[in-house]
């Protein structure tokens, strides 16, 4: 926890305009209790500090923790190393919900609008890559990823018809949800990622030891008694709804469901008692990081966040492709 609060106070800190990190927490102290600390600052920096960065932090650990969370859980129903919200096309369908909000409905339901149908077009994506393995007989775990795949790309293509469709005057707003970025994040709309974690996140964690038995095999899990086709699509939709509100207020991120697993697993151990926190925490910190490069290797110009995600978590794609090819001889 530690790290996670000094990465925060980094990302607000470092940028195109660099606030040294005592103005920083003075801010804060002042925002918590008025008056706090006698304000040396300007009121420009001060709304760098508040308005966009603050938020802006908050936003990639909770999107952050919950692409992670979301990985670990698809990871133990789907017996695959290699299951990812990306790879398996919810993230693209969430991606398409939002477009087709923003291009093409509106906010008829207010700021519950682009997450409602971000949500609705996780959950039909999934819905549809559960669908084509059951249609192909696809039951192994490589097929179910192969057939995420497929769908994302299908997904996707449709996403294309979208903006294709859509004022041309308003497309450039969506290049923000194809390649990812925190830079829209404002303080009234983080309430709706959180409540999706709190909502969310305690039920994996009483189904963490469901998770444990999902990872050994159908067969064992059913002699314990868990109905594993419900179980399976339950945790799937639980992630499309984690998927779908993340992506509706910072894109598709990909890869972060993949690594960061992996990553928990190996410091904590193969429980998901352990796996889902831990996940949870280094999601929130890589994407933080993450975040902080994309805003600084080109400053001022920030970086698509899904670049830096992408780029990164292709590498480890291909480093788990090439270990698991080593281990498998």
């Amino acid at each position: 926890m530690a790290v996670l609060g000094f990465s925060v106070m980094v990302a607000v800190s470092v940028g195109s305009v660099t606030v040294p990190v005592d103005t920083v927490f003075g801010i804060l102290a002042n925002k918590i209790v008025a008056g706090a600390v006698a304000a040396d600052w300007s009121s420009g920096r001060e709304a760098i500090v508040w308005e966009i960065r603050f938020p802006r932090a908050l936003l990639a650990g909770f999107v952050g923790a919950g692409l992670a969370v979301t990985g670990a859980a698809l990871q133990s129903v789907t017996r695959n190393p290699l299951a990812d919200p990306h790879l398996l096309g919810i993230s693209s369908g969430g991606a398409a919900g939002a477009i087709f909000a923003l291009l093409h409905t509106g906010l008829f339901l207010g700021l519950m609008t682009v997450p409602l149908l971000a949500f609705a077009g996780a959950l039909l994506a999934t819905l549809t890559v559960l669908g084509v393995t059951h249609f192909a007989s696809a039951t192994s775990a490589d097929r179910l990823v192969l057939a995420g795949v497929a769908v994302s790309f299908i997904v996707m293509s449709l996403a294309n018809v979208l903006i294709f469709l859509g004022d041309p005057r308003a497309t450039h707003t969506v290049v923000f949800w194809m390649l990812g970025g925190l830079g829209l994040a404002q303080w009234n709309q983080l309430l709706f990622p959180l409540a999706i974690l709190l909502v969310t996140v305690p039920y994996l964690l009483m189904k963490a030891g469901d998770l444990n038995a999902m990872t050994i095999g159908d067969e064992t899990a059913s002699t314990i008694g868990i109905n594993v086709v419900r179980f399976r699509l339950t945790v799937f939709i639980v992630g499309a709804l984690i998927t779908g509100v993340m992506v509706a207020f910072s894109g598709i991120i990909g890869f972060v469901g993949l690594m960061i697993p992996h990553i928990a697993r190996f410091l904590a151990g193969g429980s998901y008692s352990r796996v889902l926190p831990v996940s949870m925490l280094l999601g929130a910190i890589f994407l933080i990081w993450a975040d902080i490069l994309a805003r600084t290797v080109m400053a001022p110009e920030d970086i698509p966040i899904g670049i830096v995600t992408g780029l990164i978590g292709g590498l480890f794609f291909i480093y788990l492709l090439r270990s698991r090819s080593v281990g498998g001889r």
